[in-house]
């Protein structure tokens, strides 16, 4: 075959024949050409495609016989490629001549004045449809995509858009795509109305959907904006409310929704039929109870003369179904069957149960884990590959993998093997975050006073699970270097070991420069041993050497600048209770201590929160006792911590947390000062200064407020309303909270009229790099000398 740049010149009827009668053979009609030997082969017209990509569809080669059924054959097969335009097949004497148009190709493709969807995702979605650069324009599909882009703008509530398509021809038969959006202003919804509804009045009903009239923070939840999507969404939660509350035929009759012809402005009408009342007449269980009939029957949220719930209905329903994926039966059929009757007002369900067959697990698959290793996750299922399926035991370890704090997002799917009724792979998809977190804390007061923390631990380090720490604050009053390495799995039991070595040096703060300095030098090896999925106990001994230096005198640790110091009376009394040393004492007198103490600790912990970060339900349970029993300190000091977070209605939380912590000296020894417990700030008393509650050291002339002393016994508890800005996204919610606490010391009794108490609002978000919480408290009950500080944020906060 040959490509030939020149046409032999033969006369026009003899190449118009052919045309004809290709043509006549693809519309059935009866004309015809005389079929003959094929010499050569020419394509003309083509500028981008290859000769050879012709020559591949034509069903006829040099040497062989052409018809006017191959002709036919030729031009449909090159039409049905989509290059070209327009195809003709003439002859030159023994010569076969291809004419081709080609189609335009797409030079580019290009968006202005889209604000409201991401290009890089426009321009990848028109990809997926064959719109992009290098690719045969096409204009049905150009069309096509210009009305799915306004359709997407009308999803959004954008009724104004307007979307201008430009086709630009430009060298070598290619072609530009402009598509030119002028969005416009979103049009809100400026009314809902209810029809029909008796039992519930409107403003019920507004508080049961999404979909609202704008307010002051629709700019971010867009729910004043309407979609089909969402009113939908808001039909059904209006008709799991009337179920849930007797109205078993309850029905949303119709729905209009109508646009101003602005296209600024949306009114919904929604129609109700409530119907009656009902309450359950009886509900019994039918069907295979495998010997469990009571056990499955103490499943069952209804109970004869209960008002009808769609809701506990369907709960029961699940219970059941969930309890038989305990025995193995994961596909088991749970059905409730209704008999109504309407003139009692009653119904009465039959849930029949039809277990299946037993199913076991074939494998366990993890997916979408790029950084944490395969066996970090594994580790964590309580789910064994050959075993008997269990649903509790996956659920436990979905939440145990929820809980290592290295996902956003932990989803388990359970799909059946093809080919087999009584096997299932359990599926794990991940979606992995940044483990790195740095912990930055910060205050401000009204007397422009500042305090700064900071960390950084990477979680998951190189995807082993560990986790290394390194805590560095060289501020000049609480200078800390801690270095800390966890591996939770330091046996296949589960056992975990940490370690840390860390030298910290503490002042007062601020104006009280120089009255007395803490150093601290040790480090401590904890080994958590899990007693249960839940449970895991901790031991753990630790070295500590302390030395606290205190200064009576003009100058005496400022660099003589002859303000008197004078340190807390608590800390000179500690320094010589442990054999303090004196140096120069004749204009100032500086005393120092050094001891070392070795103290042991157990703790328990039992964790059944859904997540670390953004927990919805569950407990969280901690106690503490460290103990020094050797050495030159005898102390002992227990911690006691309670968290509960209880769903409420379909996306907030009441969250509490409670702790109640104590410590005291063994023997004639006294309770370390160092070791007492403050209060005041995020973590315990919002809106009071960080670490400011409890006793004050005397008033000097350079401080005249004196230093907060902590005391060795603390009472703390929080209520939080946790909501999160939109739908079920939790990383980002709202909260209005209650605190109360406070500390006391040795001699000081707990009494709750001495507690502090605040109330406020704030901001919780999981950021990048770590949890971030945000505060405005408001003390209530505020005595003189408490130090308050009103806005408060802390990053890496749990609570």
């Amino acid at each position: 075959m040959k490509l030939h740049p020149a046409r032999i010149a033969l006369p026009f009827f003899s190449r118009r024949l052919i045309a004809v009668a290709a043509f006549a053979l693809c519309t059935g009609q009866a004309l015809a050409a005389e079929p003959f030997v094929v010499k050569d082969i020419r394509v003309e017209g083509i500028q981008r495609t290859e000769a050879g990509t012709v020559f591949s569809y034509l069903p006829v080669r040099v040497g062989e016989t052409f018809t006017d059924e191959k002709g036919a054959a030729a031009i449909k097969a090159l039409y049905a490629t989509g290059f070209f335009k327009d195809v003709r097949i003439e002859a030159e004497g023994n010569v076969l001549v291809v004419m081709v148009e080609e189609r335009p190709a797409i030079a580019g493709v290009d968006f202005s004045g889209i604000k409201e969807f991401d290009k890089d995702q426009l321009t990848k979605a028109l990809k997926e449809i064959g719109l992009a650069e290098s690719r045969i324009f096409d204009k049905a599909m150009v069309d096509r995509a210009e009305q799915e882009l306004k359709r997407q703008y009308l999803s959004r509530g954008l009724y104004g858009a307007k979307v201008t398509t430009t086709v630009t021809p430009i060298e070598r038969n290619r072609v530009n795509i402009n598509f030119a959006v002028d969005e416009g202003d979103a049009a809100r919804i400026k009314q809902i109305t209810f029809v029909g509804n008796k039992v519930y009045s409107d403003k019920e009903l507004r508080e049961l959907v999404n979909l609202t009239t704008p307010g002051w923070f629709t700019w971010y939840t867009k729910s004043d904006q309407y979609t089909k999507q969402k009113l939908t969404g808001d039909i059904e939660s209006i008709k799991s409310h009337y179920l849930n509350s007797g109205y078993l035929e309850m029905q949303v009759e119709s729905t209009q929704v109508s646009i101003t012809p602005d296209k600024k402005n949306i009114y919904i009408t929604i129609n109700i039929n409530e119907g009656e009342k009902f309450k359950v007449a009886d509900v019994k269980l039918e069907g295979e109870l495998l010997g469990r009939e009571a056990e499955l029957k103490s499943l069952l949220e209804l109970k004869k003369g209960d008002v009808y719930s769609g809701e506990r209905l369907a709960e029961s329903v699940k219970k059941i179904s969930e309890r038989m994926g305990t025995f193995g039966y994961a596909f088991a059929n749970v059905n409730a069957n209704p008999d109504i009757d309407r003139e009692k007002r009653e119904v009465a369900f039959t849930v029949f149960i039809d277990p299946g067959k037993r199913v076991y697990v074939r494998r366990v698959n993890v997916a979408g884990n790029t950084i944490t290793r395969d066996e970090v996750v594994r580790r964590e299922f309580r789910q064994f590959e050959s075993s008997w399926y269990d649903g509790d035991k996956i659920k436990n370890s979905r939440n145990r993998v929820d809980r290592l704090g290295y996902f956003n997002e932990v989803n388990i799917e359970t799909p059946e093997v093809p080919g087999t009724t009584d096997q299932v792979d359990v599926n794990v998809a991940v979606v992995e975050k940044p483990t790195g977190t740095l912990s930055l804390g910060a205050g401000f007061s009204s007397s422009e006073r500042m305090t700064l923390s900071a960390s950084i631990h990477q979680a998951n380090a190189f995807g082993s699970g560990k986790t290394i720490g390194l805590d560095v604050n060289t501020s000049k009053y609480n200078r800390t270097i801690a270095v800390s390495h966890v591996d939770p799995y330091v046996t296949d039991d589960g056992i975990s070991r940490s370690i840390e070595v860390f030298y910290r040096t503490s002042r007062p703060p601020l104006l009280n420069t120089g009255e007395y300095k803490i150093v601290t030098a040790g480090g401590s090896v904890h080994h958590g041993v899990p007693f249960s999925d839940l449970d895991t106990v901790f031991f753990g001994v630790g070295v500590e050497n302390t030395k606290v230096t205190t200064y009576r005198g003009f100058g005496a640790a400022d660099g003589g600048n002859g303000s008197f110091i004078d340190s807390p009376l608590v800390y000179q009394n500690y320094v010589r209770d442990f054999g303090g040393r004196q140096s120069g004492c004749t204009i100032n007198c500086i005393e120092t201590a050094a001891t070392t103490s070795f103290p042991l600790s157990v703790a328990w912990q039992r964790d059944s929160r859904d997540s670390v970060l953004t927990p919805t339900v569950g407990q969280y349970q901690r106690a503490n006792l460290e103990v020094a029993a050797f050495g030159d300190q005898r102390y002992y000091r227990g911690v006691y911590q309670y968290q509960h977070f209880q769903p409420l209605f379909k996306t907030m939380t009441l969250a509490f947390n409670g702790e109640v912590d104590y410590g005291a000296g063994i023997g004639s020894k006294p309770y370390p000062v160092f070791k007492n417990f403050y209060a005041g700030g995020i973590g315990s008393v919002r809106g009071f200064e960080g670490s400011s509650l409890g006793e004050r050291s005397s008033p000097t002339p350079s401080n005249a407020q004196g230093d907060a002393l902590g005391g060795s016994k603390r009472l703390i508890a929080n209520v939080e309303f946790q909501v999160p800005f939109s739908g079920r996204d939790r990383s980002l919610r709202w909260f209005t909270f209650v605190d109360a606490g406070n500390v006391f010391s040795e001699h000081q009794k707990i009494k709750a009229g001495d507690l502090r108490y605040s109330a406020g609002l704030g901001l919780s978000w999981i950021s990048p790099i770590g949890p971030l919480k945000i505060s405005y408290g408001k003390p209530l009950n505020a005595k003189q000398g408490d130090l308050t500080q009103n806005f408060q944020f802390q990053l890496g906060t749990g609570f």
